[in-house]
C-alpha cells in the first residue's frame, strides 16, 4: 500500500464549485488494455472540469484499465484498476489517499460505509503480510482506516459483480476463464456473511457467465449473463435478495429475462434501465437491445409483464444513434440520466445527459472507453433530522453509496431529494 499526501490547486477549485453543485459526476475512462492510460473525467453542472482529473491533482497516472468505482462514505471513494492490480482510494476532491496492492486482478467493488469489498479473479491475497491461496476466486474485505485487507472468502471462479444487502455480500461468479479448459462457466451467486466472511449460501441462477454489469435497487439485483457466446445466449437475471436470505428455493429467488443487461443502472423509481450488447456471428457486429425492467413484477409475474422499452423522453432514440453504447447511469440523488458512447473504442468517447423527464441536454467529449459512473452527493453537510413520525415512506431514499434503501437504520445518514439527513428513532 502506497500512502499519498499530494494536493493540487484543481482540487481546491473543484471543492469550491462543488459546494453548491447539483450534478457532480465522475466518469471512469478505461483507456486501452496494456497502455496504462485509464483516466477520470470530472463533470459538474453542465461542464467537464477535467478529462484527466486524477493525474492533474496527484501528478501521477491512475493506472491500467480501471473497471469500477464506488463511494465508500461521504469523504472517500475507491477505483478498481484491474490490470495494474491496485485499488486507488481518493477523497471526493480527487486527492489520492492510498493505492491498495494486496488484491491482484481486482474487478468489482462494494462498500457498506465501514468496509470496502473487492472481488478478484486471482487466487492469492496478502493479509497482514501473509499470502493466502484459494482454488477459485475470492472477495476481499478491506479496512478503510488502514487500507489493509483484513479477511477474504473464496467464492466461484472469476467473480464479477458484488453488492451489499442486509450484512451479506452477493457475489456474481462468471467462470470467464473457462476457455482455458480448467473449469466450466459459472452460473451461481455466492452469498457471503460480511461479518464472518464465510459463504452462507450459493444460489444457482440457471444462467451462465454472470459477467459484467450488476445494478442494485433495494432488495433487487440486475445481473448480466453473458452466456457462452454460442448455444447458450446472453440474458438478464433479476434476484430478490430477501427471498435468498429467507431460504426460498433458488428458482423462486430469480427471474430470467431474454435480453442481456450488458450495461445497466437503477432508476429513482426502483426499476432498472438496461442496454444489452450481443455479438452477432452473422453480421460480425454487436446488436443492441433496450429494456426498462420492473424487478418486483419480474419476480412475481415473469419477464413478459416486467419488461418494456418505455424510456423517458428521447433517451432510447438518442442512444440508438450512438456508434458504440458503453454505459448508462441514473444519478440516484437527482434523477438525471447519463449514457456514454465509446465511438470507436480507440478515440475519445462522448458523455450524454438528459433530465429526469428524458429531455436531451447535451454531449461532452471525455476520454477513451468511458464505462463507469459515480455521482457525488451534495457537498454540504447534514441538513436535517428525520424521525419515524415525519418520514414519508413514498419518497425515494438512498444511502451514501447511492443505493436505494427501504429500511432505515437509526444513527445513519441518508439522502432524499439530493439532501442529506440523519435518521433518528
Amino acid at each position: 500500500m502506497k500512502l499519498k499526501s499530494t494536493l493540487f490547486t484543481l482540487a481546491i477549485a473543484a471543492t469550491a464549485i462543488c459546494g453548491s453543485a447539483k450534478e457532480q459526476l465522475i466518469v471512469v475512462n478505461e483507456g486501452s488494455w496494456g497502455m496504462d492510460n485509464g483516466r477520470l473525467s470530472y463533470f459538474v453542472d453542465g461542464q467537464i472540469l477535467s478529462n484527466d482529473w486524477f493525474s492533474e491533482i496527484n501528478n501521477e497516472k491512475l493506472g491500467d484499465l480501471p473497471n469500477d468505482i464506488v463511494l465508500i462514505n461521504s469523504q472517500l471513494l475507491a477505483i478498481a484498476v484491474n490490470t495494474s492490480g491496485i485499488i486507488q482510494v481518493i477523497k471526493t476532491d480527487g486527492t489520492a489517499v492510498g493505492a491498495i496492492d494486496a488484491v491482484p486482478n481486482c474487478r468489482k467493488l462494494a462498500s457498506d460505509g465501514e468496509y470496502l469489498y473487492a472481488t478478484s479473479y486471482a487466487n492469492v491475497v496478502d493479509i497482514d503480510g501473509q499470502t493466502q491461496r484459494f482454488s477459485k476466486g475470492y472477495v476481499a474485505k478491506i479496512d478503510i482506516n488502514t487500507l489493509k485487507v483484513i479477511a477474504a472468502c473464496e467464492v466461484g471462479y472469476e467473480p464479477e459483480g458484488v453488492a451489499v444487502y442486509q450484512g451479506r455480500l452477493f457475489v456474481a461468479n462468471s467462470g470467464g476463464y473457462s476457455y482455458t479448459g480448467t473449469h466450466d462457466y459459472e452460473k451461481t451467486v455466492s452469498v457471503v456473511n460480511a461479518a464472518t466472511m464465510t459463504v452462507e449460501r450459493t444460489v444457482d441462477t440457471g444462467k451462465l457467465n454472470l459477467y459484467g454489469s450488476m445494478a442494485q435497487t433495494g432488495k433487487y439485483l440486475c445481473i448480466n449473463s453473458a452466456g457462452d457466446y454460442g448455444a447458450n445466449p446472453a440474458a438478464t437475471v433479476i434476484m430478490d435478495c430477501e427471498k435468498v436470505l429467507a431460504g426460498t428455493p433458488d428458482a423462486e429467488c430469480v427471474a430470467v429475462l431474454p435480453n442481456p443487461s450488458t450495461y445497466s443502472t437503477a432508476t429513482t423509481d426502483g426499476n432498472f434501465y438496461a442496454i444489452g450488447a450481443t455479438y452477432s456471428n452473422t453480421s460480425g457486429s454487436y446488436e443492441y437491445s433496450y429494456a426498462v425492467i420492473d424487478p418486483e413484477t419480474a419476480i412475481d409475474e415473469g419477464a413478459e409483464a416486467a419488461v418494456s422499452t418505455d424510456f423517458p423522453g428521447t433517451v432510447k432514440a438518442d442512444i440508438e444513434a450512438f456508434a458504440m453504447p458503453y454505459g448508462i447511469y441514473v444519478n440516484p440523488y437527482s434523477g438525471y440520466i447519463y449514457a456514454t458512447d465509446a465511438v470507436s473504442y480507440t478515440s475519445s468517447g462522448k458523455l450524454h445527459q438528459w433530465d429526469p423527464q428524458g429531455n436531451y441536454l447535451g454531449q461532452w467529449a471525455v476520454y477513451m472507453n468511458p464505462g463507469h459512473f459515480l455521482a457525488l452527493p451534495d457537498a454540504n453537510g447534514v441538513e436535517g433530522i428525520v424521525a419515524p413520525g415525519s418520514y414519508d415512506s413514498d419518497a425515494p431514499v438512498y444511502n451514501l453509496q447511492g443505493i436505494r434503501v427501504t429500511h432505515l437504520v437509526p444513527g445513519q445518514v441518508y439522502i432524499r431529494s439530493g439532501r442529506k439527513f440523519l435518521y433518528v428513532e
